[in-house]
């Protein structure tokens, strides 16, 4: 089920094991009024990740930032997240639609042309696209499709996408120039001890190439 979300809705943030920790990022994002503001935690228990999405749902509840948890669909169901978010090798969409309920936003990662058109074939409300570039933030990274695999996957698709990896603001006016509206840096946002400044010089790179 679609819930018709814009195309272009910028920087899609990503929190996973964040330097300042995850409330003062949360907060962060929120005055900032992003998007979208996804708790990714690889590899720890679920008692954890449940507190950690508790946490994060209570800052961003009532605000502009929709709350996404990676991966685990009965945790967002439970906090009350606006979603959840699957990879290739997760839950199957039809099943994390139905623990999450039909009006959750529900994302899908592709990392291939064909993974794309199937996943659109969900209709999901949206999906991720990548890494473009090679990533360290995965245990097995995917193999990085490049600025060529992303406008193909890109052109494919039939919901908003969000493209990723390994892009820092270095080189996202290379990945807007080439098409993307939506995208995410991990790394920069996440490894940085002064992520306010980070942040900053993300939405001037975006504003200044988009034009938003």
């Amino acid at each position: 089920m679609s819930h018709r979300l814009p195309d272009s809705f910028g920087f899609y943030a990503i929190l996973t094991n964040p330097v300042r920790g995850y409330d003062y990022l949360t907060r962060l994002l929120v005055d900032y009024e992003v998007a979208f503001i996804q708790l990714r935690m690889k590899e720890r228990l679920e008692r954890e990740v449940a507190a950690t999405a508790e946490l994060m749902r209570r800052i961003t509840e009532g605000t502009a930032g929709r709350f996404i948890v990676n991966d685990y669909p009965r945790i967002a169901a439970a906090v009350g997240a606006d979603g959840v978010h699957v990879g290739q090798g997760d839950m199957p969409y039809a099943q994390a639609r139905s623990a999450v309920g039909p009006d959750a936003i529900v994302g899908i990662s592709t990392h291939s042309p064909e993974q794309t058109s199937e996943a659109c074939g969900l209709n999901p409300d949206y999906i991720g696209i990548g890494p473009v570039w090679a990533t360290t933030t995965k245990k097995v990274p995917d193999s990085p499709i490049g600025i060529e695999g992303m406008q193909k996957m890109l052109s494919s698709a039939t919901v908003p996408s969000v493209v990723l990896g390994s892009i820092t603001t270095e080189t996202l006016p290379e990945v807007l120039k080439a098409g993307a509206r939506n995208f995410s840096l991990v790394r920069p946002l996440n490894e940085s001890d002064e992520p306010e400044k980070v942040l900053r010089e993300i939405l001037h790179v975006y504003h200044d190439n988009v034009g938003a």
